[in-house]
């Protein structure tokens, strides 16, 4: 599941989106209250949240999404929604009934964000026109966030595949004993692979996927675009020192070093300290 962060525009209001490959994108309910009042947009959630309308609505999608849902919790807020008195802020909301359709975080970057079904559904109430702008904005963003995607992809499969030859050639030609069965061939093949693995991610094949026995793929489909880029340098260049007779214990470091070295030129500082802590527990 990949997740990014991206603003939506409705009529003239920036709205901050969180959006996810998998559909469960939240939207915030305190941008979206900015367009009634830019000052005080908690009020208008909390009035809003107060409607028995509103109430009934959010307990089917929670029931539709959430197995946790605390339905007595919920049908307590039922019987006081539209007394006078009832107030209900969306902390209360969640801390009651377990909500997850509905996120509320204070602080500098915090606010109240919702899945976008119900955040439609606030938009919808603050005005039919303002949802619409809200929707049509929303598709722009999603569209513009698949096409990315898409390209990524794209560059990940053409990353992987520059210098693999050059690499597997160099393999077969200096280390590959003619002599022995396929079968064995094959384990040389592993075994350089997981050099390159293990100079550019700290670890093995299997040592990943240990450690990520729920993940889909394999550690190369996990990496960033960042660290594909230097994979595919490190192809090249062990085929180089393969072919000038350098031992593995040589080649590693050197791999490992040139791995620091490029992450660092492209600046991605998580995978410098990852393979860095790596390397050291070693």
């Amino acid at each position: 599941m990949v997740k990014v962060s991206g603003t939506i525009t409705a009529k003239g209001v920036n709205i901050h989106a969180k959006l996810s490959s998998d559909s469960n994108d939240y939207i915030s309910l305190t941008d979206i209250a900015r367009y009634r009042d830019a000052e005080n947009p908690r009020f208008i959630i909390q009035n809003w949240l107060r409607n028995r309308n509103t109430l009934a609505f959010l307990g089917v999608w929670e029931s539709l999404h959430n197995p946790a849902f605390n339905r007595a919790a919920f049908d307590d807020l039922m019987d006081k929604a539209g007394l006078n008195g009832f107030v209900l802020r969306p902390q209360q909301w969640i801390a009651s009934t377990n909500s997850i359709g509905i996120t509320s975080h204070s602080g500098r970057y915090g606010g109240t964000y919702a899945h976008s079904d119900i955040a439609f559904e606030f938009a919808s109430w603050l005005s039919p026109e303002f949802k619409l702008y809200l929707i049509k904005d929303y598709q722009r963003l999603k569209q513009a966030e698949s096409d990315h995607l898409s390209l990524d992809w794209s560059a990940r499969r053409e990353i992987a595949k520059t210098n693999y030859k050059i690499h597997t050639d160099a393999i077969k030609e200096h280390l590959i004993d003619t002599q022995l069965p396929a079968r064995y061939t094959s384990l040389t093949y592993a075994n350089e692979a997981d050099l390159i693995n293990v100079a550019l991610f700290g670890m093995t094949a299997k040592e990943w996927r240990d450690k990520n026995p729920e993940a889909r793929g394999n550690i190369r489909d996990a990496a960033n675009l960042v660290e594909l880029i230097v994979l595919s340098n490190l192809e090249n260049l062990n085929a180089e020192f393969i072919k000038a007779g350098l031992s593995q214990a040589e080649r590693l470091k050197r791999l490992h070093d040139t791995a620091i070295s490029q992450l660092r030129s492209i600046a991605a500082t998580a995978s410098i300290h990852r393979l860095k802590d790596r390397f050291d527990e070693e």
